[in-house]
This record gives structure tokens, sequence and C-alpha cells, in this order.
């Protein structure tokens, strides 16, 4: 069991995986708003590089794990324009708004949202041409089996793109990660989204999440053939690219 996977966002006793459910359902109206404010818009900046990742093979078929409000998901459709886009979440609320935002986008018949445990994905084995996630598969409550799944779903020859938030590993940047991440972070995010528990929870999370090589092996281990990583900013987000 990695470190984060023994964090949760509320009480004891109760499964991980409802634990994050019900707290991204709680923040969904206001998660969008501080993503982007906390993060002073650069994730805008970290979605596209991971997306650029996977332009060379112009994939036509994509899932989007832990997919949230859907903003990887419109961008990834805006820039390869595959024929079909799905996205994957645990959380109703996070999902409903990503509807909404993609009926406004006119994408509703590319991109559609479906309910999944990524853990135990229902898609059979070889489906889509490219997998991705941004900011989600450090809330797995089982790390291997997610990415695994992640592996068994896309083609052979098919790609993994993952941007993650991680913490910066030299100095100055990683003493004032700290400091915005413990303090920052945590106090505006209760403000805003009303959630006591949920943004310290996430903060936890960054710190416990197995990074750089680490992740690699990591993501060999679930049958990628290959992997690599860049870090971003300093080494506040890292993206992450694996073939099967």
């Amino acid at each position: 069991m990695y470190e984060q996977e023994k964090i949760n966002p509320y009480e004891a006793g109760v499964e991980k995986t409802q634990q994050v459910e019900q707290m991204f359902d709680r923040i969904a109206p206001t998660y969008d708003k501080l993503n982007h404010r906390l993060s002073w818009d650069i994730d805008r900046g970290w979605r596209k590089k991971a997306i650029r990742q996977l332009m060379p093979f112009a994939p036509k078929t994509l899932l989007d794990i832990a997919t949230g409000t859907g903003d990887f998901a419109i961008l990834a459709a805006r820039m390869l324009q595959p024929e079909r886009l799905v996205g994957a979440d645990i959380s109703e609320g996070m999902m409903e708004i990503g509807r909404q935002k993609v009926k406004a986008e006119g994408l509703d018949g590319i991109i559609t949202f479906e309910k999944e445990d990524c853990t135990a994905l229902s898609y059979p084995d070889n489906t889509f041409d490219a997998v991705t996630a941004a900011f989600g598969i450090r809330n797995f409550a089982d790390l291997d089996k997610g990415l695994t799944e992640m592996c068994r779903v896309v083609k052979p020859g098919g790609h993994l793109s993952i941007a993650e938030l991680t913490t910066p590993v030299f100095f100055p940047m990683k003493q004032l990660f700290h400091v915005y991440s413990h303090s920052v972070l945590p106090v505006y995010g209760r403000l805003i989204s009303k959630d006591t528990s949920a943004y310290s929870y996430l903060t936890k999370t960054i710190e416990a999440f197995p990074q750089g090589e680490r992740m690699v092996g990591i993501l060999k281990k679930a049958g990628f053939a290959e992997a690599s990583f860049k870090r971003l900013t300093f080494g506040i987000c890292t993206i992450y690219f694996a073939t099967k």
C-alpha cells in the first residue's frame, strides 16, 4: 500500500472510494473556480502539455479517467479532435457540471460521461487508443489496480498521458511550496468550498504520492512497456507518458 492510499478525506471506518466520492460531490460547485485560482491559472498550461504528448499519435478514441468537471476532456477534444471521448469518474456531482460545460461547448456529440470505479473499469480489453488522467490518480484507493485497469483498456501500442500535482524537489521552491500548500491552499479552500477537510486532504496526498522515477517504475509494473516523466513549473506538476 502506498502512503497516499492510507489518507482519507473524512472519518475512519468508511471505505476510501466512498469518502472521495462524497468529497468531490461536496466541492463540485466551487471546484473549477478554486482549481484555477489556487494554481494562478497555470493548470491550464499543464493540461495542454499533457495533451500535446498524444498529438503525434492522433488517437480517435480516448478515455479520460477521474475526469471531474471535464476540463481536460474538453481541451483534449479541441486539441486532438477524436471521434469519441469518454470521461469516467466516481462523482456524479462533478460530472453533472462537466455535462453542462460540454453541452455549452457543443461537444456533446463527442464527449460522454460515465460513472466508473477507476480501479474496476467496465470496458473490454483494448478499447481505447489513449487514456488520460489529470490531477486524479492520487485519489485512487488502490493505485496499482487503477493503473493496471488503464493499461488493460488501452489498445496495444496505445498511450497513457498523466498530469499530476507533485512536490518540488529543489530549494527554494520546495520550501515555498510547503508553506503555500499548508497555509494558503487549505485555508482558502475551506473559505470557498465550505468543506473543512477536502483541501487539507488534497495537500497531504500530494506530499505522499510517489513521483518521478518511482512513478515510472509503478507504471511499468502496471503493464506499460515504456514510461517517462517531465517536471513542470519547478516540479509543482509532473506529466507522465507511457506506452502499452
